[in-house]
């Protein structure tokens, strides 16, 4: 397929172009379950040679309006340390980059890399090691944070609590793979010794990494599969010019478009918030038919910046709404006959 250059956004520099975008991590609050799945680091392999995409910088391309790799990214917003192998671009939250050696050595190279990045504050010394460690791919658009929330449980729950924890169901399970129909290792979470490990068998047995299949990493790691729920997309990937417009009409359908464009927009204003969106569309609504149809963005406006002086949390949006809506109703009843 010939490669429209429409596509893609410039190409990167291989720095960021300045500051990066405040995120939806600053000043939010983490997940509410973060203390069930307990504290992790995260680990995004986006390096690799694209050659199905013509060697594009496929984490930088779009779906939504936001990169893949940011899409991912706002997956784990609560990660204690988040590592990127692969270019540095920029991205919607802060991280730490490294690089697979050699370059473009491959996936099990990249997360040799990214582990020994973990395990590093910038420059020298000892890092924070968490214990855990979320591993993703870069091109996973549809990756939803409930799915990272479920890895990570996977990885903490007691082996014996059901059929899906591979050996000895008094054994310490060792990682939580997202299962659909394959085993994705690129969508996982593991606990990092038993990572760190496997990696050293593999390199000593091989005598290297470059160039190795990721699929030798699971034989020996016992794993708690995680099935990905039926039309979920979260290991949809993007390898193809034609997977990239998939994904890009599947952000668009009917059912889902509304939710998509609040989280692409919440995450470009750097804000994190429960929005009941059928209450705001009703009211503008309401505005729109008992005032005058500009009425409605207008009024919207209005109630966001109301919220945001109250304090900005859901409750203050919504009473925004309701008062905003009750003085519509009041507006509106002025029309009938008296």
């Amino acid at each position: 397929m010939t490669r429209d250059p429409r596509q893609a956004p410039p190409p990167s520099t291989g720095r960021p172009a300045g500051p990066p975008r405040p995120g939806p991590h600053r000043g939010a609050q983490p997940p509410r379950d973060a203390a069930a799945h307990g504290p992790y680091d995260a680990l995004v392999v986006a390096g690799g040679g694209a050659r199905r995409l013509g060697g594009a910088d496929k984490p930088g391309l779009t779906v939504g309006g936001r990169t893949l790799l940011d899409r991912v990214l706002g997956a784990c917003p609560d990660a204690v340390t988040t590592v990127v192998v692969g270019p540095r671009r920029p991205t919607s939250r802060p991280v730490r980059w490294t690089r697979e050696q050699p370059r473009g050595g491959g996936p099990l190279p990249a997360l040799e890399a990214g582990l020994r990045a973990l395990g590093e504050q910038p420059g020298t010394g000892p890092g924070t090691d968490s214990g855990t460690v979320l591993v993703l791919s870069a091109d996973l658009p549809f990756l939803r944070g409930e799915t990272v929330r479920a890895l990570l449980r996977a990885v903490r729950e007691d082996p014996a609590a059901d059929g899906t924890a591979a050996g000895d169901g008094d054994t310490p399970v060792e990682g939580a793979v997202l299962h659909d129909g394959r085993d994705q290792p690129l969508a996982a979470a593991y606990r990092t010794e038993p990572l760190r490990r496997e990696l050293a068998l593999l390199r000593t047995e091989h005598g290297g990494l470059t160039g190795m299949p990721l699929r030798l990493l699971l034989p020996d790691l016992r794993l708690r599969r995680v099935p990905v729920p039926a039309g979920a997309a979260d290991t949809l990937d993007c390898d193809t010019w034609e997977d990239l417009a998939a994904a890009r009409r599947r952000i668009r359908e009917h059912g889902t478009v509304l939710d998509e464009w609040m989280a692409a927009a919440q995450a470009e204003l750097g804000i994190e918030l429960d929005v009941d969106t059928t209450a705001l569309l009703d009211l503008a609504r309401d505005a729109a038919h008992g005032v005058a149809r500009p009425a409605a963005p207008l009024t919207t406006f209005l109630v966001g910046y109301a919220a945001a002086q109250r304090g900005g949390t859901p409750e203050d949006v919504a009473e925004a709404v309701r008062a905003a809506t009750r003085l519509a109703e009041r507006w509106s009843a002025e029309t009938d006959p008296l």
